[in-house]
């Protein structure tokens, strides 16, 4: 049995002939193929699917308001409701993030948290434009730790490389996830990459 081609493209021509020749040499059963092409096409409606923003969340009322203190903390820097939405989704669990792994747990922000964390990013000498940028790139820094992540790493920062000030900002614009570092394996991998120092 063999794919069938009825494109005018000798592209496509060549590319069904080629899996004729496949399936004819080796028997390989068309459903074969199918099934490599629909699990493909399963994987990318996957990822459609885990980037869908909170609107089925169940929360109370209480939950909602924080929720919408939170997207308002974030309007300062110019983002649409969606990406407000998309960014808090991805820093407390509600969308998976590649970031978390499978740790983080789904919670519901609190506007002192974040607005603790805007305020530390603000004093690092980060413009509003500038934590547009990162928070872009980073959402997930608004779900760190501000005292044993964010201030602690700012600190290892200056201590064993001297890196502060302006510095600091351009490295933070080009690298935000440094912000949110909290192992070092030192060459002893603990597969948590997304987290490690060896990554700086």
């Amino acid at each position: 049995m063999c794919f069938k081609n009825t494109s005018p493209d000798p592209g496509k021509a060549a590319l069904s002939i080629g899996l004729c020749n496949v399936n004819f040499l080796n028997g390989v059963p068309p459903s074969v193929f199918r099934g490599a092409w629909t699990t493909e096409y399963a994987s990318k409606k996957w990822e459609l699917h885990s980037t869908k923003q909170i609107d089925d969340v169940a929360l109370s009322s209480d939950e909602k308001k924080t929720w919408d203190a939170c997207k308002q903390a974030l309007s300062a820097f110019k983002f649409t409701v969606e990406e407000e939405e998309k960014m808090l989704g991805k820093a407390f669990g509600q969308i998976h993030s590649p970031y978390w792994g499978e740790e983080r747990k789904k919670e519901v922000p609190k506007y002192e948290v974040v607005n603790e964390i805007l305020d530390y990013l603000r004093s690092l000498s980060l413009s509003d434009e500038d934590l547009h940028k990162l928070l872009k790139k980073f959402p997930e820094v608004l779900g760190c730790s501000l005292e044993g992540e964010l201030k602690t790493n700012v600190k290892v920062l200056e201590k064993e490389w001297g890196i502060k000030g302006k510095s600091l900002r351009n490295l933070l614009l080009r690298n935000p996830k440094v912000l949110g570092y909290n192992i070092d394996c030192k060459g002893d991998c603990m597969a948590q990459c997304t987290r490690c120092w060896v990554r700086f």
